[in-house]
């Protein structure tokens, strides 16, 4: 059962998402908030699997909220991804910087808007590559924070298979790429993410835009 908190402070589309989610037999609304604030208490209460989080909220917002979540060694299996109505703008840019799985628009499909849940509640990719794209296009090219040498630190594999999560690919797809298992592809994964210190994959991703290990152009 995946077990998910509703954060917006508009209880018309808290109970449009509720109603979705509810008609599904593997997802639980285990709590919904109304701001910020909220959202950090009953997630310390229920430790969901994922935190749906609106970006402007009152009280506190959702990327302080997002930061103080990913801060929190308590919270370390909880997924955010933030939901907006303003698609792919600074304001999300922010909020995968504070440690966001990924974001979801608010106009979403039903079918991709369950998606979504389910591979964030796994912590697989979330962004897909088009989106990647765009993000990177933005704001990643134009201001560089990662230090390269710490690529240093991943073996050839490693490398190569972060290569492909900054392409949007899941870890079946990168098994495949590279011609291994699903097992020994996530393991890659997982170890690149806990060398570079990276909470999640679109973490990983930022980093391995922000290095220059992956370029716009290169996809």
């Amino acid at each position: 059962m995946i077990r998910v908190l509703l954060v917006d402070d508009q209880p018309l589309i808290r109970s449009g998402f509720r109603a979705l989610l509810d008609s599904e037999t593997d997802i639980e609304v285990v709590a919904e908030a109304g701001d910020g604030a909220e959202a950090l208490v009953l997630a310390r209460q229920h430790l969901p699997d994922v935190v749906l989080l609106d970006v402007r909220m009152p009280v506190l917002d959702g990327i302080e909220a997002t930061r103080r979540i990913a801060a929190d060694p308590a919270l370390a299996d909880v997924h955010v991804v933030i939901l907006t109505n303003y698609g792919l703008d600074e304001y999300v840019f922010d909020a995968l910087r504070a440690g966001a799985a990924g974001f979801l628009v608010k106009d979403v499909l039903p079918e991709d808007f369950l998606h979504a849940i389910r591979v964030a509640a796994r912590g697989d990719a979330l962004l897909a590559p088009s989106i990647t794209r765009r993000l990177i296009d933005r704001y990643v090219a134009r201001s560089p924070h990662a230090d390269a040498a710490a690529l240093g630190h991943l073996t050839t594999r490693e490398r190569e298979a972060v290569t492909l999560v900054a392409h949007g690919l899941s870890n079946d797809e990168i098994a495949a790429r590279m011609v291994i298992s699903r097992v020994t592809a996530k393991t890659h994964v997982n170890r690149a993410m806990t060398k570079l210190h990276a909470r999640d994959r679109a973490q990983l991703v930022i980093l391995a835009y922000e290095s220059g290990l992956v370029t716009p152009q290169s996809l």
